[in-house]
């Protein structure tokens, strides 16, 4: 384009000096510069040009150095105008400082710097190295780097605008608070591991005091094992001593001054000490009668059997129908309670006055819900045989050998001190009269329960009823029972 308007100026010059003739100066000037057609003519034909005057070839070389000139112009100016471009179209750059935060945006980076510009530079470490001192000397590592890379870069901080080294400053704070904050979390590893050492040998003393505990343990149940059998042994022997100690009891017993000799009969006008006296003074008619105890001079009434197994049985308890109330304090079995032509508990003190006074023994008479009958008989029997109070001891039992039908259910009783609901003497961790809703010789427990509740024959429950557990088992209550005593055989023969 340049070039064109050249040639135009140039033709225009022309033909003004054409035109007017006046300027031989302008003429000569229009002389130096060629036509295109007077050009081509010159470079086809190059010996003309060769012939050309010397000042001809002064005007052509001026010519193109003043060419030249206006080339190189034009391309600065080109570039200029470019670079002009350029910048006024980019974005304004914020004078701001840059903003240096840790772990915002990247979930692994150690460091990030947030320039005005909007670009990111994240430092990172990787957090999942097995090895912590590794770690921090790693840490360290990229501490030194970036120490290094601040000092390297101070020669040049002249040169660098002031945003650049706000970003470098706030860069170097930051790695510094970093390398603290290194320096801290080492101490606490190095006081981790110390504690870990620590506590590896007390696992280490808690093992060897699990062993010494385990060999312990061991010597200790052979221990126990040799003491159970000498405890057995033990117990085998004083159950053939007491074998032997029951039959002197016995023979003790019959001889004791404290019963004497019977008084025979009531022919004579002598008050009965139980029902066997009215009976040996031929009275043969079941009922009631008084009755006039050695140790109980004001006497009491009591139902007498003159016709089971030859007769003279005084009635101490009675089971037949569930009428009476057998859940009762100690006080209503020391005293007694119930109808004696029905059911009823005679009395602990009077049970008591009775068997002091020569050798009793006793029968059971059982009957179920089927009207099966069976019969237990003991030939020894007594209350607080031999405590000088008797309630104080709570009227432990004394029992003899077992014959009959029904099967023994109650030697396991034999020397149990009697338990109601509010007196607990029994050896169970549970006061087994409130447990199984009755009062007894209870041991821990029972196996016998005849002064349970009434609760007609097979049952849900377990054990709380009227219960001889080798006849009928733990969950049968009796239809019918019936206890009562008389003298042994010798002491009726020798009234």
């Amino acid at each position: 384009m340049v070039s064109d308007q050249w040639g135009v100026n140039m033709n225009s010059s022309s033909e003004v000096e054409d035109g007017h003739g006046q300027r031989a100066k302008s003429q000569t000037f229009c002389e130096c510069v060629p036509s295109s057609s007077q050009l081509k003519h010159r470079w086809s034909d190059s010996d003309t040009v060769r012939q050309t005057a010397p000042k001809r070839m002064s005007c052509s070389y001026l010519l193109c150095t003043i060419l030249l000139f206006v080339a190189v112009l034009l391309a600065i100016t080109v570039t200029g105008t470019i670079l002009f471009l350029n910048h006024s179209q980019s974005p304004a750059i914020s004078d701001g400082p840059p903003h240096i935060t840790t772990n915002q945006d990247e979930a692994n980076a150690l460091v990030t710097v947030e320039r005005g510009d909007g670009s990111r530079i994240n430092i990172f470490i990787d957090p999942n190295c097995p090895d912590y001192n590794s770690n921090f000397l790693r840490l360290e590592g990229v501490q030194t780097s970036l120490l290094h890379s601040l000092t390297d870069h101070d020669s040049d901080l002249k040169s660098v605008k002031g945003q650049d080294r706000a970003l470098l400053v706030n860069l170097a704070e930051e790695v510094a608070k970093l390398s603290a904050h290194a320096g801290q979390l080492k101490m606490d590893y190095e006081s981790l591991r110390r504690g870990q050492s620590n506590l590896a040998q007390d696992l280490n003393m808690l093992q060897t005091e699990q062993g010494k505990l385990i060999q312990l343990l061991s010597e200790s149940q052979i221990n126990m094992v040799k003491v159970v059998n000498s405890i057995s042994d033990a117990l085998n022997s004083m159950q053939k001593e007491n074998g032997g100690l029951k039959a002197r009891v016995k023979a003790d017993l019959q001889r004791a001054p404290v019963r004497g000799s019977r008084i025979k009969g009531c022919a004579n006008g002598s008050r009965p000490r139980d029902c066997s006296d009215i009976h040996a003074s031929g009275q043969r008619e079941n009922g009631v009668y008084s009755v006039f105890p050695t140790h109980y001079p004001a006497g009491f009434q009591v139902y007498c059997d003159m016709s089971t197994d030859g007769g003279g049985w005084t009635v101490i308890q009675r089971r037949e129908d569930g009428s009476v109330n057998f859940f009762r304090d100690w006080d209503s079995y020391r005293e007694g309670f119930g109808k004696i032509t029905g059911e009823h508990w005679l009395g602990l003190r009077q049970i008591h006055a009775l068997s002091i006074q020569a050798n009793y023994e006793l029968r059971i008479d059982l009957e179920d819900f089927e009207n099966s009958t069976a019969f237990a008989q003991y030939d020894m029997f007594g209350v607080g045989l031999f405590s000088v109070d008797p309630e104080d001891d709570g009227y432990p039992l004394t029992i003899g050998d077992y014959t009959g039908t029904a099967g023994d259910s109650l030697l396991k009783h034999n020397g149990m001190k009697f338990t109601t609901k509010d007196r607990d003497n029994d050896h169970s961790e549970n006061n087994c009269a409130s447990f199984y809703h009755g009062a007894w010789w209870y041991n821990s427990c029972h196996m016998s329960n005849l002064n349970g509740q009434y609760l007609h024959g097979q049952h849900t429950s377990y054990a709380d009823g009227i219960e001889w557990s080798s006849w009928t088992g733990w969950q049968y209550s009796l239809k019918f029972s019936e206890m009562k005593i008389r003298p042994t055989r010798e002491e009726r023969e020798s009234k």
